[in-house]
């Protein structure tokens, strides 16, 4: 007869192996370290979740389109003990200025470094490009 803490075991063990694993992405896997962007609009949303927060923001083209743009950082908890406060530092409707590296497929979405906000002040929001050498030096100058 099995005992019962034996089949607990087996059964986590079980669950364990049949739970996907969330893949994590290198910087240069998503994004172009030679695409560097820099772009003002509008926060429409904010998600804080690991393994990092996203953000989205309405920017207005030169033509007067207005496209959403999905921005990446951070993990919460980094943001936070870099100065960030969940629900404070950045909401929507608050108009800011992202340095970002674009997406390598092309699309509305990048990694963000750093966000601009209205009174001037700067925070981090993300690493800085893949280089190879653990982040050390960015691939493009910063602004």
């Amino acid at each position: 007869m099995t005992k019962p803490w034996t089949a607990a075991c087996l059964l986590a063990s079980w669950m364990l192996v049949a739970m996907p694993a969330g893949a994590h992405h290198s910087f240069g896997a998503e994004y172009d370290a030679n695409k560097p962007i820099t772009l003002t609009g509008v926060v429409t949303k904010v998600e804080w979740t690991n393994p990092h927060i996203h953000f989205y923001m309405d920017v207005k083209g030169s033509n007067g389109a207005v496209a959403n743009w999905k921005f990446e950082g951070f993990p919460p908890n980094v943001l936070y003990r870099t100065g960030w406060k969940r629900d404070v530092t950045m909401k929507p409707g608050d108009t800011v200025t992202v340095f970002a590296w674009r997406s390598r497929d092309g699309t509305n979405w990048a990694h963000a470094r750093q966000v601009t906000f209205s009174d001037g002040k700067k925070l981090f929001s993300g690493p800085p490009s893949g280089t190879g050498d653990g982040g050390n030096v960015p691939a493009v100058a910063e602004p």
